[in-house]
This record gives C-alpha cells, structure tokens and sequence, in this order.
C-alpha cells in the first residue's frame, strides 16, 4: 500500500505531465503565490541559464509524482516548504527532451530562503511579471499566472 502525505496535494487531479507519449522527460516548476504576488528566481546555473529568470522547480524523478517532485524541488532549491494547490494549463517544450508544467504552490511554512541555483529572489505583482527577463520555457505561462495573481489579490482564487 502506497504512502502519501496529503500535504503534498491529490494525485488523482494531477496533469499527465508528459501527454503525447513522447520520451520527453517531466518538468515541473513552482508559481509560489503570496499576496498576489509570486516568487521569480534568477538562475546562477548552467552558464547558458544564468541571469534568466524562473518560477522555481526541477525534473520529476522515476517514481516520483509530480506534486511531490514540487516540494523535494522547493526545499532542495530553496529551502522552503511548498503545497500544491493545482495545475496551470498547458505545457512549454525546453529543448527537445524536456517538458514543462507549472503549478500554483503556496508556503507551507514560514518565507526563511536559502537559494542554491539562484542568486535573486523577487516578489512579482501581475502588473511586474514582464519586468524581468523570464527563461523562454516559462514565458507561455505568464498571462495564466497574471489571471491567478489578480484573482489571489480579489480574494477569489480557486483552490
């Protein structure tokens, strides 16, 4: 019999991350909303990757779920206890072996970061999303992620 920590949110409604059937692998990345904001990260690592900026997240590991592979992510990327409260629509290719999803998170805990693969951390209302300069695999999800932070600040964002 399978194990679950209920924190970690309900397989039962989770996307299949990887729908066509290709080989690509699972990507999962952490819109991390409070206040109507979210967190951005801005990357140190690869050197290809660094200065981009990102919502938080990693590859799903064999066996792993992909809500599960959200929190080992948060807390080995930054040291905080992340929930997953549901998926955005859609997925962004990253070159041709990966695919990535994104899933609005909450803390689970108090906001005391210690980034590893990021070297700035920002708060970004809806009206800021564009002020920086996203990795080109989370750009797709922007207009998404304005809709729940201006729902999150309205108080009606559905869990």
């Amino acid at each position: 019999m399978e194990e679950r920590d209920e924190r970690h949110g309900a397989s039962d409604d989770t996307p299949d991350v990887v729908p066509d059937g290709t080989d690509r692998r699972a990507v999962v990345g952490a819109a991390i909303v409070r206040d109507g904001r979210v967190l951005a990260c801005r990357r140190t690592e690869p050197p290809a990757l660094a200065g981009g900026w990102e919502l938080p997240g990693g590859k799903v590991e064999p066996g792993e779920t992909p809500e599960h592979a959200l929190v080992r992510e948060g807390h080995e990327e930054l040291g905080l206890a992340l929930r997953v409260e549901r998926w955005l629509d859609g997925v962004s290719d990253i070159g041709a072996d990966l695919r990535l999803r994104i899933a609005v998170t909450r803390l689970d805990g108090p906001f005391a970061p210690y980034p590893v693969d990021h070297d700035r951390l920002r708060w970004l209302g809806a009206d800021e999303l564009r002020d920086v300069a996203w990795l080109e695999s989370d750009v797709p999800f922007l207009d998404q992620l304005h809709d729940v932070l201006v729902d999150d600040v309205r108080g009606t964002m559905a869990p």
